[in-house]
Formats: structure tokens, sequence, C-alpha cells
């Protein structure tokens, strides 16, 4: 299948709730893409079809309103009566979801975890810089390059902070991963900033460092209600040592009101910082596995792995 006379579709990547991620080509300029498409089952409902329509263009512009390092890249769009799609740069690498299998019992070492929340905060700080937040933050949505760059996708519940639609901001619309979910979120709260998304940041913060998430159960009502009420859980009570100043910021991140949260994705990167892996430039010259995500840390802007 070929959309708008352009872009080839070749292999499904993943499938959502709002549609799926095909491999493709951009046949003019022969380059591989991601397409996200609308679920064509969204569109043949009368009662849903605008919904979807509205809730696309939404993510579309804001999307494209991002460039960030962090940050998949938007080439393309289209929004017409019968094709709904939305071209974006294909990431060669892997979900963060995936690395996890791939880590010594199940969780990253202190440095590629604190590495890997960096770059979320720098992609943050140009997701909420353009008024934006994501909303979705999860392990599946996160990507490692092959060169160790972090990359957030999906902004299929990206939410502008000035929409008021009611039909895109009904209590409950879209919230997204639980195990991530901010209580202010849950809570259905009209007006969320990108507190909301640190907090995802802090949910992924700690399953990186332990291995397990903040609060580990598959019971949706009873996880719902350890967001909304129960204390954060600490690092050490899984048996992983961290700097106390570490796991002082993790305390304020998954704190219940955004008020006690830090004040923005850059204070977050700052409080970060002085655990980040020092840079290390003869790693550029040796063979290292495909995907590290501290690489960007130890060998700033170095060529690619042997």
């Amino acid at each position: 299948m070929v959309l708008g006379g352009r872009y080839r579709l070749e292999s499904v990547l993943g499938r959502g709730v709002m549609g799926q991620v095909w491999r493709g080509r951009d046949l003019p300029l022969d380059r591989p893409v991601a397409v996200k498409t609308v679920a064509t089952e969204l569109l043949a409902v009368a009662s849903s079809r605008d919904a979807a329509l509205i809730r696309f263009s939404r993510e579309t512009r804001a999307a494209a309103r991002l460039d960030h390092a962090n940050v998949a890249t938007v080439f393309d769009a289209s929004l017409t009566d019968d094709t709904c799609c939305l071209v974006m740069e294909l990431i060669e690498g892997t979900t963060l979801e995936y690395l996890f299998d791939q880590q010594e019992e199940g969780r990253f070492g202190l440095a590629s975890a604190v590495a890997v929340a960096a770059q979320l905060c720098a992609g943050l700080s140009a997701v909420h810089a353009a008024d934006l937040v994501h909303r979705d933050l999860k392990t599946q949505n996160i990507m490692i390059r092959r060169d160790g760059v972090v990359k957030i996708l999906d902004f299929g519940l990206v939410k502008l902070l000035s929409d008021t639609d009611p039909r895109l901001t009904t209590t409950g619309e879209g919230i997204g991963n639980l195990f991530c979910a901010s209580p202010e979120l849950l809570a259905g709260r009209d007006q969320l900033d990108g507190r909301s998304d640190l907090y995802a940041v802090g949910c992924l913060l700690h399953h990186m460092l332990t291995g397990e998430t903040p609060f580990p159960t598959h019971q949706p009502a009873l996880l719902s209600s350890h967001h909304l009420a129960s204390p954060p859980p600490v690092v050490a009570d899984s048996g992983v040592a961290v700097p106390g100043d570490l796991q002082n910021l993790l305390t304020a991140l998954l704190a219940k009101r955004p008020e006690d949260r830090p004040s923005s994705a850059a204070e977050v990167y700052a409080a970060l910082g002085p655990h980040l892996p020092q840079p290390r430039p003869e790693l550029a010259v040796r063979r290292t596995v495909p995907e590290d995500p501290r690489r960007p840390f130890l060998v700033p802007h170095g060529p690619m792995p042997l």
C-alpha cells in the first residue's frame, strides 16, 4: 500500500488504541520512515470519526512543533477523508521495555538509569516549553537508538495546556499507562502541566534502578489507589543502594501534589547531573554493545560504535 502516492507501507511495527505504526519508505527520497495511521474502524464509525480526526490533528500539530534530539522528528502528515497518517523518523534501536530484559537482574546500573532519565528530561524540557504535556510516558513509548540516544515517542495523548474542548478533556479520557500515571491525571484534573510528566519520570527512574515499578501490581483499581494515596517507595527497600540526594529527588518526583515536585524538567536534569557518567573518549574506537544508553555521555557526539 502506498499512501499519498509517496509512502509505501512495508510491515507493522506496533498497534495501539488509536491505530498502528508501520515501517515504511519515502519513495521520492528513498529513505526509511515510520508511518502512524489511525485505526480504520475508528474512522468508519460515525460517532467516533470526528473525535479520532480531531485528536489525530492535534497530535500532528503538537509533534510538528517539537525540534529536539530526544524527541522523535515528524516529517509529514496527511489528513483527508480516506487517509490519516503521521510520518516520522524511523528509529533503529529498541524500546526501553525490551532493554529491561537485557539488563543483569532486570534492572539498570545507576549510571545507565540516570543517563536515560536525564535524556528524558532534556526532551521534556522542549515539550513543556511548547506548552505541551505528553501524558503517556512509559517504557513502550521510549526508544533507545543504537548510538544510545533516547527518543520520546507517541504524542497520541499529548494535551495542549490551552485546550478547552470538553470532548477532548473529559474525566478519565486517555489516562495512558497506569504504571506511570500521575495522581492528578488519574483524578481527571482539567489543568495538567509538565509536573505530571515529571511524576512519570520518577516512576521510570525507580523502575530502572530497582527492576520494579513503584507500585508493582497489575490490578488497575489497586494501582490507581497507590498512585493517589500511598507514600512514594524507597529504593533501598528493593535492596538497591543509591546516593541520598538521588533518593530525595525520587521522593520529590513521586510527590502526590504537583507543587511538591521539582518545578521543571531542567531542574530535574540539573539534579541528575552529578550522577551522570564521566566522558570517556577512548570508547569511540572500542567495540561496544549496539545499544548503550550511556554512550552520549561517555562519548559526546562521537562516531558510531565499531
